[in-house]
């Protein structure tokens, strides 16, 4: 596992939002691709924060209406974030460290290029072991 790099296991199919969006638009994408994040990304594509599934349990949990909330009020910023050049033990350890399930994933000129979830890793461990016969 040492020798694969996050580039060969994270998504490319990325769906993204602007911090003004509404959560409301946010959660349809969400909905609409089933995917558990979407990332929050200024009008030059970098990278200014992540919402995900888990942000919506506080945001039903103030009960603030949801048509008029922007997503920067509730997404994660600071993130941390990988290349796709970290191999992927390095990856999977901070992801298991920082007690997050989307890392995603940038380039220093490109900005944001993919994201690496606990899913992904999850597929990758099981090509990795054969099932045990009964």
């Amino acid at each position: 596992m040492d020798d694969i790099f996050v580039a060969r296991l994270m998504s490319t199919d990325l769906h993204t939002v602007s911090p003004d969006a509404l959560v409301e638009d946010a959660a349809a994408v969400m909905r609409e691709h089933d995917i558990g994040s979407v990332l929050v990304v200024d009008e030059s594509g970098h990278l200014e924060g992540i919402l995900t599934s888990t942000d919506f349990v506080d945001i039903v949990a103030e009960r603030k209406p949801k048509d008029r909330t922007p997503v920067s009020e509730y997404m994660s910023t600071g993130l941390t974030t990988a290349s796709a050049q970290d191999p992927i033990r390095e990856a999977a350890d901070t992801m298991l460290e920082e007690g997050i399930h989307h890392l995603p994933v940038v380039d220093e000129t490109e900005g944001v290029i993919g994201m690496l979830t606990t899913t992904d890793l999850t597929a990758y461990v099981s090509e990795l072991r054969s099932p045990v016969s009964a």
